[in-house]
């Protein structure tokens, strides 16, 4: 990155905006983003060294429970903020990319939301951040389309659309492309702030307002951090304290202990709670990732009637349902299979009892991933929950302890269940690197929460050199079969393909992560070094 562009004495673009969303990314919404990375960067990187921190302690053989110290939060009567009216009935909700298609699409699907999604479903190229911004800007003002440059065929927003929710990045996420003081800004406090700066007042003069999903929090401090800066954020503009309103994904282990403590952090500003079950998965893989007697089974039968998976989604609505709040559901991976009625037809099957389980448990909405699943999940909803949702079900029936959360999932490690989490991660990590953060691969829509389990899994087996069909995983045997899935994927896909890709990049970058000595926090670190390389290796 040669060019550079400043915008301040302190805020500095490493690369020029794309002339298409220059109007947005103004210098008077990048000192906004400055002013917010200036009085937050500090606790954020405290928050993170406290991350470590735990985790070393976990790794030492303490064990995660619920924190004595909030027992009063836990056991006291509270509820949070009543909720805006076009979040009161949130029965489905799709989730996608920023693109310009994607978002139309998206809001024109039929489903009660749409989170747009900056983090797991967002390859962060920078035209992909600064496009990401524009097409937001013009979704909210309805001004939105596009036409396909290879069919012709235009895309407009229908009369009516979706709530729209932005899911911003972790906070362990940099955005290497805005500097501020000679460093990267956290991406989380660039996705926020440019929305929040762009879009507040419109959102309010429509009728809604600006609405989040907040990722990978692990913590009630983390929780209370955000709320922070909703407060600042919105005094700086003037905003009414309380117009913005945060969904929490409950997608880590060690959050799953502090439900409570995080939707009494956020009261004023909480939308609820959502089961963010791949990416749970994976945290509980890599919070245990010391525990020999903690090895999960193939991911495909880590599924959501697990004992554990039961605990906390159940956990979840009860904990929502008593301080008066959403608890979302989680995700619908499927894809209707066009070329197979008998395939599509199990696998709707599944989509309709997961869907189901939901409802019946007391969920006050779902997830999916294409506009296809939109109608079966709705009629399922519609059907079970008659009314806008169903937080009346407080669920004082369900009693989850600190054993339950931990328990170790059943099942079976399969060499074959190895070698889909190789051809799944190498592929997903090779189109992220080329600029695709949603990528169907075998009929599921695949993102970086469910490559994290195929990389972190691969390195739990090896790690502790699990049995694996009968024998130990050794790096070796691993290898093996990383060439074999190698060689399959470039069958499938044609040798000019993969070779024009960087299935080089992805598959070294699957490899360190899955033999190296210790485990890798976040599989997007390492990739999103590559990603701002330029340089491509075969």
């Amino acid at each position: 990155m040669s060019q550079t562009v400043a915008t301040s004495p302190a805020l500095v673009l490493a690369q020029p905006v794309p002339a298409q969303a220059a109007k947005v990314w103004s210098p008077a919404a990048l000192a906004f983003v400055e002013k917010l990375v200036r009085a937050f960067r500090p606790r954020i990187e405290a928050l993170l060294a406290a991350r470590v921190e735990r985790q070393a302690a976990i790794d030492a053989g303490a064990e995660l429970d619920f924190l004595p110290e909030t027992r009063s939060v836990r056991e006291s009567d509270w509820v949070v903020a009543p909720i805006p009216a076009d979040l009161a009935d949130r029965r489905v909700e799709i989730t996608g990319p920023t693109d310009r298609k994607m978002i139309i699409n998206a809001l024109n699907s039929g489903a009660s939301v749409f989170m747009a999604d900056l983090e797991d479903a967002t390859s962060p190229t920078w035209e992909n951040v600064a496009l990401g911004q524009q097409n937001l800007y013009d979704a909210v003002r309805r001004t939105i389309d596009f036409e396909d440059p290879s069919t012709k065929k235009r895309y407009a927003l229908a009369e009516k659309t979706a709530t729209l929710v932005v899911r911003p990045r972790g906070l362990h996420l940099p955005e290497e492309h805005v500097l501020v003081d000679g460093r990267p800004a956290p991406g989380s406090l660039v996705d926020f702030g440019m929305y929040l700066f762009l879009n507040a007042r419109e959102l309010m003069l429509r009728g809604s307002g600006p609405y989040f999903y907040l990722p990978k929090l692990q913590s009630h401090l983390e929780a209370r951090l955000w709320n922070d800066v909703f407060v600042f954020a919105q005094r700086a503009l003037d905003v009414p304290v309380g117009t913005i309103r945060a969904t929490v994904l409950i997608e880590t282990l060690p959050a799953a202990f502090e439900m409570d403590e995080i939707l009494f952090e956020l009261k004023d500003h909480s939308a609820g709670l959502n089961c963010g079950r791949w990416d749970y998965i994976f945290s509980y893989i890599k919070t245990n990732r010391s525990s020999a007697d903690r090895i999960v089974p193939d991911r495909s039968q880590v599924g959501m009637t697990q004992p554990l998976m039961r605990a906390y989604t159940q956990l979840v609505i009860k904990t929502c349902h008593r301080r008066g709040i959403h608890a979302m559901g989680g995700m619908a991976a499927q894809i209707p299979i066009k070329s197979d009625p008998a395939a599509n037809g199990i696998a709707l099957e599944r989509v309709r009892a997961d869907k189901l389980r939901e409802v019946q448990d007391g969920h006050d909405g779902t997830w999916v991933a294409h506009p296809g699943l939109v109608a079966i999940a709705r009629a399922i909803f519609d059907e079970h929950m008659p009314e806008a949702n169903q937080i009346a079900k407080k669920r004082e029936d369900v009693s989850v302890t600190a054993a339950d959360l931990l328990r170790v999932p059943e099942g079976t490690r399969t060499e074959a269940g190895l070698r889909h989490n190789i051809r799944v991660g190498v592929q997903y990590l090779e189109a992220w690197l080329r600029g695709l953060g949603c990528v169907p691969l075998y009929n599921l829509m695949e993102d970086a929460a469910t490559a994290e389990i195929s990389r972190s899994q691969a390195w739990q087996w090896l790690h502790h050199r699990a049995t694996v069909d009968g024998a130990p995983l050794t790096k070796e045997r691993f290898r093996a079969v990383l060439d074999s899935e190698m060689a399959h994927v470039e069958a499938e896909i044609g040798s000019a393909a993969y070779r024009g890709g960087r299935f080089g990049d992805a598959r070294r970058l699957f490899e360190d992560l899955a033999t190296s000595e210790t485990l890798a926090d976040f599989l997007t670190l390492p990739a999103y070094a590559l990603l701002t390389d330029s340089r491509r290796q075969p």
